[in-house]
């Protein structure tokens, strides 16, 4: 018998939160962006366990968008690092969600 392939694909997704009561932000952040890559048999899976993961961990998704897969950004002309690539076949291989980026949001006062 040979092993069935799995179907799950990795998605690069960029996601939106706000402020959560213990999300680990910085105290005078109003927000953050997260790059994240997702494992999922299709896109709205990725999304779905990325979101679900995110509240668990106290942090307030607000909205998600999706880049695809590797092989669909490559496609479209993406300059990927080894790095990211590394991340992703992780993601693919522990079946999980990996946050590659934090970028927390400051409001600037003028």
């Amino acid at each position: 018998m040979t092993k069935k392939e799995s179907r799950q694909q990795v998605y690069t997704l960029l996601v939106e939160v706000g402020r959560n009561t213990g999300d680990g932000l910085p105290e005078e952040a109003t927000g953050a962006a997260l790059m994240c890559f997702a494992s999922g048999v299709d896109e709205a899976e990725a999304v779905r366990e990325t979101v679900a993961i995110l509240k668990q961990a106290d942090l307030a998704p607000l909205d998600v968008s999706g880049y695809g897969t590797l092989d669909e950004r490559l496609a479209e002309g993406h300059d990927i690092s080894e790095s990211e690539k590394a991340l992703m076949a992780r993601a693919l291989k522990e079946n999980s969600v990996i946050v590659a980026q934090m970028t927390p949001f400051f409001d600037k006062i003028t």
